[in-house]
């Protein structure tokens, strides 16, 4: 399923032009954030970062809404992404509160506790609990796009799906590390390219010198122009990325849930609606329980 997934999701984004849309969008403000954070520092490309992860999420959330309904255009992907933009938005603020909050009461505990409070330790345990939450919620976005749900009802839904379906969404995971290292992989190599002059009196360091190397220090060493040639290969990571991996999530999303059908709202337009697959049986009395 992982792999046919990944496939169904190239053919759209081979047919979709409007599916890049939100990587253009990606890679632009990636590559801005770059270049804020060499040219002016931390302190504006911290606050960027934010607004930018906003801007992205509409435009992902208009990705979803596009596949969902089979629509085409600009128009269509804007109208989704407000649409749907908060059951997007909030359940992702209600996973962060979570993980915030059990980070703080592990911390009160230890400190109540009287063992003091040390950083590794907590940064363990939060790794401990991030993991499988990150792994439970993965599809909340998608459940509250095509299946309507509200906040918490797309983070159970979530839940519940990947815990029915764990095997097939390790192998989804796997398959999106695999294509995202796949991609770094090549664009790195093509930086190095680029940058092979800049980057020579490396090869002449040992381990321990290159270990030393600062973050001032290497944009000294490829200048300014490594800056704008690391900025494109930003935005091309943005580009491609973006679009692939979210694709994917929703063809791999629809297919977990079984196949959708359009049917009509009654003004004389459709939209589509999940047809999910169900098991039980029915009891002595003709009852359906399902499994």
């Amino acid at each position: 399923m992982a792999i046919q997934s990944l496939k169904d999701a190239c053919r759209l984004l081979a047919k979709r032009p409007d599916l890049w849309v939100a990587g253009v969008v990606a890679g632009l403000l990636a590559a801005i954030i770059w270049l804020v954070l060499v040219f002016s520092g931390t302190f504006f490309a911290g606050r960027l970062v934010v607004l930018a992860g906003l801007a992205v999420l509409f435009f992902i959330t208009g990705i979803y809404g596009l596949i969902r309904s089979d629509e085409t255009g600009l128009a269509p992907l804007f109208k989704n992404g407000i649409q749907y933009y908060f059951r997007v938005l909030l359940p992702q603020l209600v996973i962060v509160f979570m993980v915030i909050l059990v980070v703080a009461l592990v911390a009160v505990t230890l400190s109540l506790l009287g063992s003091a409070m040390d950083p590794v330790l907590i940064v363990s345990m939060t790794i401990i609990f991030l993991i499988p939450t990150l792994l439970l919620t993965f599809f909340a976005d998608t459940a509250g796009v095509f299946e309507d749900q509200k906040v918490f009802a797309s983070i159970r839904r979530s839940t519940l799906l990947v815990s029915e379906n764990l095997t097939r969404v390790i192998g989804f995971f796997l398959v999106s590390l695999f294509v995202t290292c796949a991609i770094l992989f090549w664009l790195m190599i093509v930086w190095e390219a680029l940058l092979y002059t800049q980057l020579e009196p490396l090869t002449s360091y040992t381990a321990e010198q290159i270990q030393a190397i600062t973050a001032d220090q290497l944009l000294a060493l490829i200048g300014t122009n490594g800056i704008w040639v690391s900025a494109a290969m930003l935005f091309l990571a943005g580009l491609v990325l973006v679009p692939v991996l979210f694709s994917y999530k929703a063809c791999f999303f629809r297919a977990l849930t079984g196949s959708s059908g359009n049917v009509s709202n009654g003004n004389g337009s459709s939209s589509t609606i999940p047809i999910q697959q169900t098991t039980g049986e029915y009891d002595s009395k003709g009852r359906w329980y399902k499994y």
